[in-house]
């Protein structure tokens, strides 16, 4: 199905199914443990042997010598795979290293060996008796130290053009009678999600199974194919539960490849789970930025001039992270400019990680934004209405086919109680300083090329196959919500089969794509099964409605299932897209509002309650919608206070690698939360009208609670995370 023109009224709008509160139809799987995910699929492998990785003690060098012996001796080792004996290995088209390591060396915990044993712990003992010598070379760790004499402008890539001018900033914001010229820098994160990197590797003859943790299913089975150099057919990948990605499992890593290897090697099945240490030194993570934000306006707050400028670093032949290209599109101001450089660094790899971007842009945008205002002598929301704009400010020819950036942050306001902020540092309760903070939220919708399956039988079941994954995110719900409001049928009549790569490719899951491109692909091919139906049946395929489990046109009603009585109807189709998204900016926006309490003694902050207002498209459903919210809020909180990866500037490695000293926050962290959707449909976007939250939640959010903090207490920190050793020296006196 070509998506070309304006979506129309359609089976969707009926609502019956599609934008109701619905309970996960995978949830009592997950929560009765029935769930199958990557590293426990017994139902499917018996008797797996067990993969180890042994992982670089450098950040960059080569390999001189590497010992087996002593480990090949060990009882139940059954194989040890290393870049010697692997055989010809190519790098992946979405990779930025090699994921096995040796001679060169290209960051630290690269893998270099992979263990295959009878137990995990004989895996884990013959590594510790491997020997590796090595010949360290210099690297470079230190963005800071980079950033004025070793970075580079960045080509064209996925994020578009890295360099963006419109008129003359330079002039402009000379000329402009008010200016904020500030510095911001953001640290390296991880993803930390719950379920580690885990794969379960089944050679039978020449094909390759991995049941393995990863979000995109084509993308990744490519990458395989030509990892190990062998035919794409013969590489199958089952992904159908992953217990959270945050893009962390975008692309194929070092436990798929070194699985499959080791299975080879061993004769067996080989599962295998990358550890903590791994899953933050040898996965990839979210890289550090520095940000110059310049502002210019007028007296009354218009802004005149705006530029943005991000370096970031990544290992040869990475990208740099696009942490300036929402100012390109959320602001207006005539004169315009952003700048994006990267810096080569020897550190684990940099690459998406939930609103890659966005997230640390906005956190460095948004507070910008409230310096401004405070310059004006405006309300930070007002400041930011004034600023609005209905067109790219970049090609004002391009209008935004939704945008109510200024009605989310003035409903916000209204139900946040913004009229009861007071001045910075003038709001005390006890011992307590009390903050208010707001930050505006964009995330761009990206369309994706997405096809599915459906099958009908005899008993009125509808069967959806497609390999889009479900990454926690209630993928399963609401590709079943959408076959059963075009089928006319209840949710309980559909069955949901994702993340085999077998089945039609999908979107995939990330980058906020995922839920209104996947279900467009299940919409297109339900339009071809409504059509073979109604044939069937003997109906005129344009004067049908399918409502109730029934199939009706003018007196006549058929059950849907009587359609399949001589046999399964099967319908497959793509949806696909022409160039609305060329003549239209499709932008999703929030409002995010934060308070916050600081001790007025010890700095500690605590969060007090957030909201967030979402103007997003048709929300397929709220229930979900609403989790995805809630924890990109959550984890924004995380990204504004106390998650920073640390690095160790002599050696190149993240030091505190795991989870007792990369800390996130939890939900006793946030007492309140509450999430707002405001009534959209976008029919410039899909068949569904719909767009995605999942990055959205998170969009702004840093810079609220850093917003709020200075509202408390008067100090200003640039730097996050938003640690109290930052602003304890700065505290007004207690009283």
């Amino acid at each position: 199905m070509k998506f070309d023109t304006p979506a129309a009224k359609n089976p969707i709008d009926r609502l019956k199914v599609v934008g109701k509160a619905t309970d996960r139809i995978d949830g009592p799987l997950k929560t009765t443990g029935l769930a199958p995910y990557a590293y426990e699929r017994h139902d499917k492998v018996r008797n797996p042997a067990y993969g180890y990785v042994l992982g670089s003690a450098i950040a960059k060098g080569k390999i001189a010598a590497i010992d087996l012996a002593a480990a090949k001796a060990m009882p139940g080792v059954l194989a040890i795979v290393t870049a010697d004996t692997a055989g010809k290995l190519e790098k992946g088209q979405f990779n930025t290293a090699k994921l096995l390591g040796g001679p060169d060396i290209e960051h630290y915990h690269q893998a270099v060996a992979v263990i295959v044993a009878e137990t995990f712990e004989q895996a884990r003992a013959a590594a510790s008796l491997i020997t590796v010598n090595y010949a360290r070379a210099t690297g470079n760790f230190d963005l800071a130290a980079l950033k004025d004499t070793a970075v580079k402008p960045v080509a064209d890539g996925p994020g578009g053009k890295p360099d963006t001018a419109v008129g003359d900033f330079e002039k402009g914001f000379a000329a402009a009678p008010v200016k904020l010229d500030a510095l911001y820098t953001t640290p390296d994160q991880a993803h930390a999600m719950m379920e580690p990197h885990a794969t379960t590797a089944l050679w039978e003859g020449d094909k390759l199974t991995l049941y393995t943790a990863n979000q995109m299913i084509a993308w990744s089975k490519g990458d395989v194919a030509k990892t190990l150099g062998i035919a794409p057919e013969n590489v199958r990948l089952d992904s159908p539960y992953i217990g959270g990605g945050f893009g962390g499992k975008l692309f194929v890593r070092a436990d798929a490849i070194l699985a499959a290897l080791g299975a080879k090697a061993s004769g067996r099945p080989v599962k295998l789970a990358l550890t903590r240490p791994f899953m933050f030194n040898n996965t990839t993570h979210r890289p550090a930025t520095i940000q110059r934000i310049r502002i210019g306006a007028t007296k009354d707050g218009k802004i005149t001039a705006i530029g943005h400028e991000g370096w970031s670093g990544d290992l040869p032949g990475g990208g740099p992270e696009t942490a300036v290209n929402q100012t390109r599109l959320l602001y207006a101001g005539a004169d315009r400019m952003t700048k994006t450089r990267l810096a080569v660094l020897d550190l684990p790899e940099g690459n998406a990680m939930r609103a890659p971007g966005e997230a640390p842009g906005l956190m460095a945008l948004e507070i910008a934004m409230d310096e401004m205002a405070e310059k004006l002598g405006i309300d930070p929301i007002k400041f930011r209405a004034i600023n609005d704009t209905q067109v790219d400010p970049e090609k004002p020819e391009r209008k935004f086919s939704q945008r109510q950036l200024v009605k989310c942050l003035e409903l916000g306001a209204e139900k946040f109680g913004w009229d009861k902020r007071k001045g910075p540092g003038s709001v005390r309760e006890g011992r307590w300083l009390i903050g208010m903070g707001v930050g505006a939220g964009i995330r761009n919708n990206l369309l994706m090329k997405s096809g599915a399956r459906v099958r009908l039988n005899q008993a009125g079941i509808v069967t959806v196959e497609t390999d889009m994954t479900d990454i926690g995110t209630g993928t399963y719900t609401i590709l079943a919500q959408t076959a059963a409001e075009m089928m006319g049928i209840p949710i309980d009549k559909v069955v949901v089969t994702l993340g085999d790569s077998d089945l039609p490719a999908s979107a995939g899951s990330g980058g906020q794509w995922g839920a209104n491109n996947s279900t467009s692909g299940v919409y297109a091919a339900c339009m071809k099964l409504r059509e073979t139906v109604a044939q069937r049946l003997g109906f005129n395929t344009t004067e049908v409605d399918f409502a109730d489990g029934k199939v009706h046109s003018g007196n006549r009603s058929i059950a849907l299932g009587e359609a399949a009585r001589t046999g399964e109807i099967v319908a497959e189709d793509t949806i696909e897209y022409g160039d609305l998204d060329k003549k239209y900016q499709q932008s999703t926006f929030a409002g995010h509002f934060v308070e916050v309490a600081v001790d007025a003694a010890t700095g500690e902050t605590r969060i007090r309650r957030m909201l967030a207002v979402c103007a997003a498209g048709r929300i397929l459903n709220p229930k979900a919608a609403r989790s995805q919210v809630i924890g990109a809020m959550t984890m924004g909180v995380g990204a504004a206070m106390i998650e920073e990866l640390a690095v160790d500037k002599r050696f190149g490695f993240f030091v505190n690698h795991d989870l007792a000293g990369y800390e996130v926050p939890v939900h006793a962290d946030i007492p309140h939360q509450e999430v707002i959707f405001l009534e959209e449909e976008d029919p410039i976007s899909s068949p569904m009208k719909a767009k995605g939250v999942g990055e959205l939640g998170l969009c702004g959010v840093g810079a609220a609670v850093a917003n709020a903090i200075y509202n408390a207490t008067g100090i200003r920190v640039r730097d996050y995370p938003i640690t109290l050793d930052k602003y304890l020296d700065r505290l007004p006196p207690v009283a």
